[in-house]
């Protein structure tokens, strides 16, 4: 090729990349032209739904346009995650991930979806510590002795969560696996009916997100024998972690954070972490988060990323040492 040619070919060239990149900031200064969906993979009403209308109402004022909030319960949050997938990477649709999101592709088979591939983090949102909880009139009373009856019974010690697979269940296997205990594992439908036969004396523990146990804490009928977060929590200042307990290290919380479709425009990706972020610093989120017994965690995308992967690798291998398998 001649060098006129050469130089009229990276001329075309250069105008493409330019006129290009001149539309994608033109599209990026338009976000939002209308409403944002958030889609929330459980029902009407629960925490998760609760925390998405509380960030989307906040972030519906900073942005400028209505954030409308869309429950698709089911599938342990996988029909959430197919809509997500399936919509256009735009901006427009959003869900409220919890831990599901990097739980799933190890407990399905075949994996639903890939992590690295099918997403693009935007912000954590917030995090509610696990809880091992027991009646009021149990005999064991702290966690100390919570593991002293584990092992002066290998396997007679019951331990009821809200199902096979979701995040109170992983973390009592978590916790057996690091305090070396053989727990008996009742899963439920639902947090709710754990708590009603851990209250009956029907199972002597339960493990439940926070915010489930909060109620019947205030009113004498359950008592928290450790949070599995890393620090105590603000709605239980009196109950000790797990990891002050004698477990260094020992962290398992159920976490909040939005997620887009792969192939979000940065600026756009940019717009609405921004967007994130400022709502995490209103009253009324915060308010949301410590009723359900839970903090508010901004910071950079990357962090979230982190979040995932780490998230993924440890579940994962939990799921295939303790073969567990969704209900």
């Amino acid at each position: 090729m001649k060098t006129s040619s050469l130089r009229r070919h990276f001329l075309t060239l250069a105008g493409l990349l330019a006129l290009g990149a001149s539309i994608y900031a033109s599209a990026a200064d338009a976000y939002p032209s209308k409403p944002v969906k958030i889609l929330v993979g459980y029902s009407a009403g629960g925490a998760v739904d609760a925390i998405a209308r509380s960030v989307g109402q906040r972030m519906a004022t900073i942005l400028g346009q209505p954030v409308v909030v869309e429950n698709k319960p089911g599938a342990g949050t996988n029909i959430a995650i197919k809509s997500l997938t399936t919509s256009a990477p735009d901006g427009y649709t959003l869900l409220l991930a919890a831990n599901a999101l990097a739980v799933n592709p190890s407990m399905y088979h075949p994996a639903p979806y890939d992590l690295d591939r099918d997403f693009t983090p935007v912000s954590m949102v917030g995090r509610v510590p696990v809880v091992f909880a027991v009646r009021e009139g149990s005999p064991i009373k702290t966690l100390p002795e919570f593991v002293a009856a584990a092992r002066a019974r290998p396997g007679g010690v019951t331990v009821a969560t809200p199902g096979n697979g979701a995040t109170p269940h992983l973390a009592m296997e978590l916790f057996q696996h690091t305090a070396g205990l053989k727990l008996s594992h009742v899963p439920y439908k639902g947090g709710a009916q754990a708590i009603t036969d851990v209250l009956g004396g029907h199972v002597d523990v339960v493990a439940v997100n926070a915010l489930e146990v909060l109620p019947l804490v205030k009113g004498g009928k359950l008592k928290v024998l450790a949070v599995m977060s890393t620090e105590r929590s603000a709605v239980l200042p009196g109950v000790p972690t797990v990891a002050e307990s004698g477990y260094p290290g020992f962290e398992a919380s159920v976490w909040y954070g939005f997620v887009a479709p792969a192939g979000l425009p940065a600026p756009v990706l940019a717009k609405l972490h921004e967007a994130v972020q400022k709502a995490l610093e209103s009253k009324e989120v915060r308010d949301q988060l410590a009723a359900a017994g839970g903090v508010p965690l901004p910071g950079p995308t990357s962090q979230f990323e982190k979040l995932l992967k780490s998230d993924a690798a440890r579940y994962g291998q939990l799921i295939r040492e303790a073969n567990i398998k969704p209900d």
